[in-house]
């Protein structure tokens, strides 16, 4: 009979069952790209493996050490993922409170004490100052609300929902962290990547002026190539602040990044562009399953399912309500008579709520139940289209940087061909030292710019990681609703 009466509970659960939404029948993420650069990048373009699985530590595809090192320190003391956990603590415990109260009685104990004066009248006499009596209840009391219609199982599964939507934003959180991590590491290398070129620039000027300064002593050239050659030098060095200005505000960001002060920087460790590997393959989520990947969009998937539920609630507001209570004590005058068999009372009543007129109420709050279905609805469909843009744009652009990183390493052996004969022609007089000195600027700017592509080619490899998901359903462990 119980098993009958637990299904015919079930049963009775009004409102939409959630269903997750339908997978984008999508087979790509963007049109064939005919580019001729992008051709011509040949084994510097990375290859796309479409359908593998993405890596749960996806930063270590780089082979980095050091960023594998910041990244951990990251996971274990930033506050942000802190606040996030919190969060999802503060949703489970929500949940789990009004678990209790939905399908347990609540059991109080209470304890009442009140000394009370009757009138004589009261029991059909005349005159008397009346009876004075004290009188001592404690009891057990119990209350059961029966979920005929489901509005409390509906009210608990956009709870659990919510629940799970924390979970969600908590794993988009640490892969928003870990992805700023490798954007501000990819900043730093090619900041230092400058600043290392600028100051080989402004040794050969130095180099350069100590030669004017012979020649000039000896005759050979004017003291206006001296002074140029000077005003040179001092314009390279006004390159250097902004750049090491730049260089404090990442490493800067580091730190916070990690959970420390700013001031803590210098232990971090310190990234060039060779500590770095660059994958040649690279995994790709398959465009079918990309929604069940990002946790951004299984967040609106759950914010969706909690309104949902939230329709089955407010349908169930229309539908009678049963409680039942019930008390049951020792009452007597005196605590030593509390524990005699005559004096134990006790009371049980059920009663029956059902609304039948409020103005509309009801009828209004279903109908922003459905608004806000509604509005969840729009929120997802929204946010799996941005997804898509996101991967169809770092795809894109990753497919440029192999064509932006074969351009500079085509420019800089042009730039160092150009150097090497710039040096002889000088040591043979062939040439003035204005010409030697732009032939090394040239090469040391080309330098920057293979620096700069590697860099960009490193940050938008964790973009792609992050427009994927980043692997967290590799150590989450969230139930799937499918």
């Amino acid at each position: 009979m119980l098993f009958i009466f637990i299904l015919f509970l079930a049963g009775c659960t009004v409102g939409p069952n959630f269903q997750a939404p339908i997978t984008p029948a999508t087979q790509q993420y963007t049109s064939p790209w005919t580019s001729d650069s992008v051709k011509t990048a040949g084994p510097l373009a990375p290859r796309f493996v479409y359908g593998r699985d993405i890596p749960a530590e996806w930063w270590k595809v780089f082979q980095c050490a050091p960023l594998d090192k910041v990244i951990r320190l990251a996971l274990a003391g930033s506050p942000t993922l802190d606040a996030a956990q919190a969060t999802l603590r503060q949703a489970r415990e929500e949940y789990n409170a009004d678990t209790g109260a939905a399908f347990y009685p609540a059991v109080d104990a209470g304890f009442s004490a009140s000394r009370q004066k009757i009138s004589n009248s009261a029991f059909g006499q005349s005159g008397g100052k009346g009876t004075i009596f004290n009188l001592l209840h404690p009891s057990i009391n119990v209350a059961y609300f029966f979920d005929f219609f489901g509005g409390a199982r509906r009210e608990l599964e956009s709870l659990r929902a919510k629940v799970n939507y924390q979970q969600f934003q908590m794993e988009a959180a640490a892969l928003t962290l870990t992805s700023n991590i490798v954007a501000a590491v990819g900043k730093e290398v090619a900041l230092r990547a400058q600043l290392e070129a600028w100051y080989a620039i402004l040794d050969g000027q130095e180099q350069q002026l100590k030669m004017l300064e012979q020649q000039f002593t000896a005759g050979g050239v004017s003291r206006f190539d001296v002074l140029s050659q000077k005003t040179r030098m001092e314009q390279t060095r006004s390159a250097f602040p902004p750049l090491e200005k730049e260089l404090a505000f990442t490493r800067h960001q580091l730190s916070v990044l990690i959970g420390k002060m700013p001031g803590e920087e210098a232990d971090l460790p310190v990234f060039h562009m060779e500590d770095i590997k660059l994958p040649a393959e690279l995994p790709v989520t398959l465009p079918s399953a990309l929604a069940r990947q990002r946790p951004d969009i299984r967040a609106a998937e759950e914010l969706l399912a909690a309104a949902s539920a939230k329709i089955g609630a407010a349908q169930a507001a229309f539908y009678p309500q049963v409680t039942l209570t019930g008390s049951y004590g020792p009452q007597a005058n005196r605590a030593g008579d509390l524990f005699k068999e005559n004096n134990l009372v006790g009371n049980i009543t059920a009663g029956i709520f059902q609304p039948l007129f409020n103005g509309g109420e009801l009828r209004a709050k279903r109908r922003q139940a459905d608004a806000v279905y509604d509005e969840a609805a729009a929120v997802y469909r929204q946010t799996i289209l941005l997804a898509f843009q996101n991967v169809a744009d770092v795809l894109r652009a990753l497919e440029a940087d192999a064509a932006a990183i074969k351009t500079q390493f085509d420019t800089i052996a042009a730039a160092k061909e150009t150097l090497d004969m710039a040096q002889k022609q000088f040591q043979a007089g062939a040439v003035s030292h204005l010409a030697l000195l732009d032939a090394q600027r040239q090469f040391e700017q080309a330098r920057i710019g293979v620096i700069q592509a590697q860099a960009q080619r490193f940050t938008d490899t964790a973009a792609l990681f992050q427009a994927l998901g980043g692997g967290w359903m590799g150590r989450a462990g969230i139930g799937d609703r499918r």
